[in-house]
């Protein structure tokens, strides 16, 4: 939860187990809460004997889940029996060897060619400026960020980026605010592009020669140059 970018899977999760713990353990576990009713009908004993059992047989089942969870080969979202009862469960099913971000970039030139200066707009949580140390932000979940890394994973996004890089061409102040550094002070940008890059950590070395944290190289270009107009002309079609 201190470190994951999704940590309100585990807030929720948590959330939903603790309503199953009864008063007395609640109170034992935290004085402050309070304690079990004093006039509640005491447990039935074939209702505690059920639970008792039903706890035996799941941890019985866990056995093959917890194995996989410490093998080198670790099976994500797999069942390792026929009721699909203690799989193994992960929010992705496999991760990539390499991180890709898309990058965000604009200029006030008149002409988007070879001698335009182009400024990053950087975001609050996913890489941008190599030299600048990654930032923690669990459990609040940036949704912006988020979104931009499904992007540059191949998620289909368009239909929420090409509007945000509208956006970023009118200096939207709500837009603005969602992120870290808007390179142009509040004025809108003559053009704005989109630009692929392969980022990854750098080496103990690297980062002692250069005092970069990330390493990136230029990919591909993502969105080409574009004004207000091209902008609008591209959200009607």
């Amino acid at each position: 939860m201190l470190s994951g970018n999704f940590a309100w899977l585990n807030a929720l999760t948590i959330l939903l187990a603790f309503a199953a713990v009864g008063d007395r353990a609640a109170h034992w576990l935290v004085p402050a809460l309070p304690d079990a009713v004093p006039d509640r009908a005491p447990t039935p004993l074939w209702f505690a004997v059920v639970v008792l059992v039903v706890s035996a047989g799941l941890l019985l089942l866990a056995y093959r889940p917890a194995r996989n969870l410490l093998s080198r080969r670790q099976l994500m979202n797999a069942s390792f029996n026929q009721w699909h009862l203690g799989n193994a469960y992960g929010a992705f099913g496999s991760i990539t060897r390499h991180r890709y971000e898309v990058i965000i970039e604009g200029t006030e030139s008149e002409d988007p060619g070879l001698g335009a200066i182009w400024r990053e707009y950087e975001f609050k949580g996913k890489p941008g400026d190599p030299s600048r140390m990654p930032r923690q932000f669990a459990p609040y979940h940036l949704r912006l960020d988020w979104l931009m890394w499904f992007l540059a994973l191949g998620s289909p996004g368009f239909n929420w980026f090409l509007p945000l890089l509208k956006r970023l061409l009118s200096a939207d102040c709500a837009t603005l605010r969602l992120l870290r550094t808007d390179p142009f002070g509040g004025t809108p940008p003559r053009w704005v592009r989109a630009r692929l890059f392969r980022y990854r950590f750098t080496t103990r070395a690297e980062k002692r020669s250069t005092g970069l944290w990330w390493k990136r190289e230029a990919v591909a270009d993502y969105v080409p140059p574009m004004t207000a107009d091209s902008a609008g002309r591209r959200s009607r079609g």
